[in-house]
Formats: C-alpha cells, sequence, structure tokens
C-alpha cells in the first residue's frame, strides 16, 4: 500500500482527520496548499477534494480562478495516482487537457478518476477529472495525462 492510501487510511477515520490529511499532503508537495485542499476521498482510482471558495483564489470576476481549480485537479489526481500505482511502477504528469465550462461560484469539489486496468500497462495513462460545485454544476472538465513507467 503506498504511503498516500495508508496515511489516508489512518487519519481521515480520527476527528478533524481528513483536515490532517490534507495539510501533510500539502507539507509534501507545497505547491497545493495555495488552494488550501480539503481532501474528502482517497482510493484507488478515485480521489476527491474540495477548494474552499474564498478571496485568495478568485479572479477578477469573484469566481476561482481557472489556475486555482488546474491545480485542485491535479491534486486530486496526484492523490489517485499514488493510491493507485502499482508498487513496481511510478508516474508523472505529462500534460493537462481542460475546458472550462461554467461560472466557479462556490466551493469546487474536484474529482480525479481511472478504471483498474489502465494501471496494467505502461506509458500514457489519461486521468479523468473534472469540477462541480455543491449544486452538481460541472466548471471544469478534462483529462490530466500521466506517463507511467517501471520503477527501477
Amino acid at each position: 500500500m503506498s504511503q498516500v492510501l495508508s496515511l489516508w487510511n489512518t487519519t481521515h477515520r480520527i476527528p478533524l482527520g481528513e483536515r490532517l490529511f490534507s495539510r501533510l499532503f500539502t507539507l509534501k508537495a507545497p505547491y497545493f496548499a495555495s488552494i488550501r485542499p480539503r481532501f474528502t476521498v482517497v482510493e484507488p482510482n478515485h480521489a476527491e477534494l474540495v477548494i474552499p471558495d474564498r478571496r485568495g483564489v478568485h479572479n477578477h470576476l469573484g469566481t476561482v480562478h481557472a489556475i486555482a481549480l488546474c491545480n485542485g485537479l491535479e491534486g486530486a489526481m496526484g492523490a489517485l495516482a499514488e493510491a493507485s500505482v502499482p508498487a513496481d511502477k511510478r508516474w508523472i504528469p505529462k500534460g493537462m487537457e481542460v475546458a472550462y465550462t461554467a461560472k466557479a461560484a462556490g466551493d469546487v469539489t474536484c474529482i480525479a478518476e481511472t478504471d483498474p486496468e489502465q494501471w496494467a500497462g505502461e506509458g500514457d495513462l489519461p486521468v479523468r477529472v473534472r469540477g462541480e460545485l455543491a449544486d452538481g454544476t460541472v466548471v471544469v472538465e478534462g483529462v490530466i495525462r500521466l506517463w507511467v513507467t517501471p520503477r527501477r
């Protein structure tokens, strides 16, 4: 079991455990701290985090900025990848393609998903990502491509 999945399994069951996990995740990858993510799901092939709607992530329209959304999608993808990658493989992000489909006015839940069989091979691995408002409105969606290779 990966360190990320093990840490999630340990922390999310205790009071304020999701916040503790989220803080520890941002210590390991400090760039993600800019959006103050709150992870709500971390499991193989599925991860979710919430970007709280606050002034620090707003654009000039007062909605969540496009780059903050991408940051959240990449954070969810990173947790998913760490929870899903087989022990004999490694991964690195290769690219991101996203479409902004609605104004992000409110907290945004960033979701990353794969299918178990995708991890059997090597090379390109597309991770489906999307960001949703509480009412289910999709504000961003796309694919983050990973490059998966054998661990040496």
